[in-house]
């Protein structure tokens, strides 16, 4: 009887949910989506001022992170810096920030009691595994892909995951690492395939293994934490549905538009019609089995509904995202891409 009266005492009172990174792509999504309901209280902590955030300061801070903890139930840590920062920020930056930063949230959060905790991590962390040698077949990319980290940004963020593990362990810690491939919206870093596909037609090809939308990388961080008190502890492959099977591999790593036309036979015409092209090989391709299956989640995008909209010249593929438009990661601008890439 005085656990069901907590428990009705508790649903009683506004849920209070942190959010790390408010002012970024994510962080600002995930405002926006958990804001507007009357039974959340949300509040938004990042190192930069915007609509979105509550408190600007520092996630390495942890005096700052600990009166923000005060009363949370359930944190979204989405703050962090990102492959674009590897070739402008020192490594130092990158662990403050990614690896102590991830580790002050998770004390703060057992000394206040927090239930639930869910980590945004990334595809990066797998490095060197999601690159095979040039005719070998893709690489499959699974939650049992084992990472073999390829720069400082892989590097934290796979130490993060892994702090979360050990909290969850040591401390019982509900954590859900959810590693998302890319659903930024600004030009890719790589000059040639800026000169050789139009944005929109990149963009599209990368729905085929390795984009996600961001409206849909915000309803598996929902689903992650409805599941979170489930699952306990887990490391799901965020990104679209890819139409691929494993015996796709060596034909995707070998001529692509093989495979794709194989799975999707009616790209063909379609890219014809907006004068796109196919990439010539796809090295990897990542697989949402697992979150869908574990987490209930179900992303609306994939690259047969993205192809159907670009053909009916449809903008923005959800009003989250173009709400949330275009960020950039460096104040200064660059003259030969969005962002500097590191050797």
């Amino acid at each position: 009887m005085f656990f069901a009266s907590r428990r009705f005492e508790r649903d009683l009172v506004r849920v209070k949910i942190l959010v790390t990174g408010s002012a970024g792509h994510l962080g600002e999504a995930l405002m926006r989506t958990l804001r507007p309901d009357p039974h959340r209280r949300v509040v938004g902590l990042d190192i930069k001022a915007s609509p979105y955030t509550d408190v600007v300061g520092s996630i390495a801070d942890p005096a700052c992170v600990a009166e923000c903890m005060e009363g949370v139930d359930l944190v979204y840590h989405a703050a962090t810096l990102h492959k674009p920062h590897v070739a402008t920020h020192a490594i130092q930056a990158f662990i403050d920030t990614n690896v102590s930063g991830t580790l002050a949230l998770l004390e703060a959060a057992v000394d206040h009691a927090v239930t639930d905790f869910i980590f945004t991590s990334t595809t990066s962390v797998f490095g060197h595994a999601l690159r095979p040698a040039p005719g070998e077949p893709a690489a499959w990319v699974t939650e049992e892909t084992v990472p073999v980290v390829r720069n400082i940004y892989g590097v934290t963020k796979k130490a993060a995951e892994d702090l979360c593990e050990l909290f969850h362990r040591r401390q019982g810690l509900n954590c859900i690492i959810l590693r998302t491939s890319r659903f930024f919206p600004e030009a890719d870093d790589d000059r040639r395939r800026r000169e050789r596909y139009s944005d929109a037609n990149l963009k599209t090809n990368e729905f085929l293994y390795r984009r996600v939308e961001l409206e849909d990388v915000v309803t598996a961080h929902v689903k992650a934490a409805e599941k979170a008190s489930v699952l306990g502890f887990g490391r799901y492959i965020i990104s679209a549905t890819t139409p691929f099977r494993p015996e796709d591999r060596k034909d995707l790593n070998r001529n692509a538009p093989k495979a794709v036309r194989r799975r999707v036979p009616q790209y063909e015409d379609a890219y014809a019609s907006l004068g796109w092209k196919m990439l010539d090989c796809i090295d990897r391709v990542y697989v949402n089995d697992a979150a869908r299956s574990d987490l209930g989640w179900e992303p609306k995008f994939d690259f047969p509904t993205v192809l159907e909209r670009q053909l009916a010249g449809e903008g923005p593929l959800s009003d989250l995202a173009a709400a949330v438009g275009s960020k950039g990661y460096h104040d200064e601008v660059f003259n030969d891409g969005p962002y500097p890439v590191d050797s």
